[in-house]
């Protein structure tokens, strides 16, 4: 598991400064690619496939991630036990538990909980930022704030 020390190292870094494959157009979500490159996460679409091959791939889509995990759940019924998951955020419609999915919409987030901080790439400001749940729970508006875990795949 990833430590709060390591992702220290990652504060304030743009997508640029992350991803070796020249994948960092600011007009695309990089929540999902940030996480993937910090775990090693290459589920499905990755940055490789999409930019210069020069390096490790990443994961780009969110629900890539949500369907690796080996368990989903509505955030507020995590275990208290749990100190460290993926975070998501987007319409609780988008999300089917039964097929362990979640369809693509344009307001969706991911993030990585370490010992209560999401750590997360906000496209807003440009670089990777760590807030408390809460403040992370206001990224979208209602409806689009539904927050789900998913354990570590």
């Amino acid at each position: 598991m990833i430590t709060q020390q390591q992702l220290t190292g990652y504060l304030g870094k743009t997508i640029a400064q992350i991803c070796p494959n020249g994948y960092f157009n600011d007009a695309e979500n990089h929540c999902a690619h940030f996480v993937a490159h910090v775990l090693g996460y290459q589920f499905g679409l990755t940055c490789q496939m999409l930019g210069s091959p020069r390096g490790p791939g990443a994961s780009v889509r969110i629900q890539d991630l949500f369907h690796s995990c080996p368990r989903v759940g509505v955030w507020s019924l995590r275990p208290s036990s749990l100190t460290g998951c993926l975070v998501f955020m987007t319409r609780a419609s988008n999300v089917n538990f039964a097929a362990k999915a979640m369809i693509p919409a344009p307001r969706q987030r991911v993030g990585l909980f370490v010992d209560g901080f999401v750590w997360h790439y906000s496209n807003s400001q440009r670089k990777v930022i760590r807030q408390t749940p809460a403040q992370f729970s206001v990224h979208y508006p209602a409806p689009d704030n539904a927050m789900f875990y998913g354990l570590l795949p």
